[in-house]
């Protein structure tokens, strides 16, 4: 797969993708509506919105997701995965709420959920995963350990996307962000983001793309802290 550009290439998915897009958005919108008596949904409009536009591009094989909760960002890389005609996604997370919302004509032959603790599980990681999208524990301590632990099963070069990073312009010392962010930084690893707080140009750029395309949020949210990257 193609590297991880910055705002000109995630502008282009926007332009390559907006029919389809449109349609997602108006599916999960629907979704959110039908199911927001048990489903607190996490990601923001453009994070989500990005997630699906580089899984469309980037076509993965075998996408793995860490972290479900009540499955809004699990729906959002199905769809993806079954607008692509290709992939499966691998899901982990503590809990199953996931499994009640998940339409099963979404989730068809595509997913596999595995409940359990990520830490007595590694041995249940696909091999050769082309996507990771971690939404986990946001404590420092599990960030520590999935980077010394999780990230060196990974294939070098593939997509991240990390959530929950940048609610303000820098990471919450206490939290996964700071250690990944230092993490990369060490490595000269260029990330992006979209958030409101650190990064508002690229907020303001996406936003006004979207504007251009008709694009509107399922959601109507703009923190959008996700960050996202290539593994080194």
């Amino acid at each position: 797969m193609e590297k991880l550009d910055q705002l000109d290439f995630i502008t282009g998915l926007y332009r390559k993708y907006t029919s389809d897009l449109a349609a997602v958005i108006e599916q999960q919108r629907k979704f959110h509506l039908a199911n927001r008596s048990r489903m607190t949904p996490q990601l923001d409009d453009l994070e989500a919105e990005i997630t699906y536009l580089l899984l469309r591009d980037f076509r993965p094989e075998k996408v793995m997701e860490l972290g479900t909760f009540h499955g809004w960002s699990t729906t959002w890389m199905l769809s993806a995965l079954r607008d692509n005609g290709t992939g499966h996604l691998y899901s982990f997370d503590m809990i199953d709420n996931v499994l009640q919302n998940v339409p099963a004509e979404l989730s068809g032959d595509r997913w596999t959920f595995i409940q359990g603790d990520m830490k007595t599980n590694l041995e249940q990681i696909p091999r050769d995963v082309d996507y990771l999208f971690v939404d986990a524990d946001h404590g420092k301590r599990f960030g520590q350990w999935y980077l010394e632990n999780m990230f060196p099963l990974m294939p070098s070069g593939i997509p991240v996307s990390v959530h929950d990073v940048f609610h303000g312009r820098k990471p919450r010392v206490w939290s996964e962000g700071s250690v990944v962010v230092a993490w990369l930084q060490e490595r000269g690893v260029p990330l992006f983001t979209a958030s409101r707080k650190n990064s508002r140009s690229n907020f303001e750029s996406l936003n006004r793309v979207r504007s251009e395309l008709g694009i509107e949020g399922a959601r109507g949210t703009t923190a959008n802290p996700m960050i996202f990257f290539n593994l080194p």
